[in-house]
This record gives C-alpha cells, structure tokens and sequence, in this order.
C-alpha cells in the first residue's frame, strides 16, 4: 500500500506507523505485548471512572494511580538497555522508543487530571506549581520528558547527530531522580513504594556506571551490582527514618531483618538484582552449548 502525496508516491507500507509492527509493517509480538501492557493501566482508569469505583476522592485516586504508573514506567524504559544486554535479548530495542513516549504520555496524563482537580483554573494551577516545590519538581520532570519525546523520531535523530541526540537523551537519568523526590514528597505517611523505586534506580544506575568503567559486567559482576543496590537501598532507608522519626540507626539497621513487619525494599530489590543475574548465567550458559 503506497500513499500520494502530490509531489512524490511515497511506498511505505502505512501499518509500519502503528506501535505493534515492525519495520516492515509486520505485527510484531513483542511490541504488540509491550503497548498492550502500556495501555491497560489507562483502560482499567478507564472502566473505574465509569462504573464509580475509584472511591469518594475520584480525582485525587486518578492522580495517584497515574503517577505511580509514571515512575513504574520510567523505570521500565531505563530497564531496557541493562536487560537487553544482560539477558542478551536485543529485541528489547524495538521497544525502548514506545515504553519512553508512553511515559511522557503519563506524565502528561498526570498534570492533566491534575488541573481537573483544580476545575480547569489554569491560573490556579500555575500558583500551586510556582509555590509547592513539589508540584515544581515534577512539572520540570515533565517538561524534560517532552524534550526527550519530542526527540524520539528518526527525523530528530538524524537532525541532532547521534552523539549530541544520546547526550540530550541523557537527560532521562536527573529526570528520574526528579521524579522519584517528587514520589517521596507526595507520599506522606508511607514511603515504602518510593524507597523500592529508588532501590530499583540505583541498580539501574549502578549497572551503567559499571558498565561505562568497566565495560559488560559479567555473572559475578551482576552479583556485586545487585547486593551494592540492596546494601544502598536498606541503608538509606534506615538512615532516612532514624532521622525523621528520631529512631536510632542500629535499631532500624535491625529492622530489615524483621520479617514480622513486612518483607522491607532491600529484599525486594536484591531478588531482583539476582534474578538478572540467573538469567544472565542461564543464557550465557546456553550460548556456550549452542557454540560447542
């Protein structure tokens, strides 16, 4: 199928456009899992808004389900590059574009119902951003992330170069700090989600610095970047609460050992961190079978 445009037939296939094919206007099952996955978080919104079930407090529960959304998904596309060399699955690739726009998309989602909080009083809205430094943070957040979005395309791509389009792309790690503090700021009472996230962003982060200096890590590498993570994300909440609640740090040192109060982040982000490791080792394993 060819489209005229006046000037030049282009031949392009036009199902090449839509998000679940591929280059050559296949349906690719991958990217048709990821968008599916993407956008059923905005479907299940969606049906709860219809059918009433979003509780007493709508818009507010609309904004802080799309919100955490927003850092899940953030999360997701920095992912993509570790796993996709870890696990040595580089398909992932395909998917790297979509997963990053759709956080914009939820970002933007999220300051949009937002001001239908605030019944469309832009004027209102403007003050709160200017004056709850929060709210500031996470519009900043917002507004590099359609800097990033606007420079997905092929087009820009090549408009940029690639070395001044992967520095500008770069940017995508102080808006994720940006929008974890905006997570922690807003939470109040309960921080546990936030200090997984930032657990899980600093083995992210961990794996690229490792990654810069020392190149690929390997098996026992991804061991050392996973119990790293894990050691930082169970200190730096027992440090965090020791100071805010008064509590001493050996006492919540102890803490993370005590499953009677919840399985705390630190297990959470190690069994993460060793379950790349395992199938990095199972895959590299397998290479080595198929090459013998």
């Amino acid at each position: 199928m060819s489209v005229d445009t006046g000037s030049r037939r282009l031949t392009r296939p036009i199902p090449v456009y839509l998000p679940w094919t591929d280059r050559t206007g296949r349906t690719s099952t991958l990217k048709l899992t990821a968008f599916l996955a993407l956008l059923a978080p905005a479907l299940l919104l969606i049906f709860h808004s219809l059918s009433g079930t979003l509780g007493p407090r709508p818009w507010e529960e609309a904004i802080h389900r799309v919100g955490w959304w927003s850092v899940v998904f953030l999360l997701a596309s920095l992912a993509v590059t570790p796993l996709r060399r870890a696990l040595r699955w580089n398909a992932l690739i395909t998917v790297r574009r979509m997963v990053g726009v759709s956080v914009f998309l939820a970002v933007a989602l999220h300051l949009l119902l937002y001001m239908g909080q605030q019944s469309w009083d832009l004027l209102k809205v403007a003050t709160e951003i200017v004056l709850r430094y929060y709210l500031a943070i996470g519009f900043v957040a917002l507004l590099g992330l359609a800097a990033l979005a606007a420079t997905s395309t092929d087009g820009m791509t090549r408009r940029l170069g690639g070395k001044r389009w992967q520095l500008l792309h770069k940017l995508v790690y102080p808006i994720g700090l940006l929008a974890l503090v905006h997570f922690f700021l807003q939470s109040k009472s309960d921080v546990t989600e936030p200090i997984l996230f930032s657990g899980l962003f600093v083995w992210l982060m961990l794996y690229r610095v490792w990654r810069w200096r020392l190149g690929d890590p390997s098996v026992a590498g991804l061991f050392i970047i996973a119990v790293g993570a894990a050691l930082l994300t169970g200190l730096g909440e027992s440090i965090g609460i020791s100071l805010k609640h008064n509590v001493p740090l050996p006492v919540m040192l102890a803490s993370q050992f005590d499953l009677g109060i919840g399985i705390r982040p630190v297990w959470w982000v190690l069994l993460a961190g060793l379950a790349v490791m395992v199938v990095s080792a199972i895959r590299q394993y397998q290479r080595q079978l198929a090459s013998a």
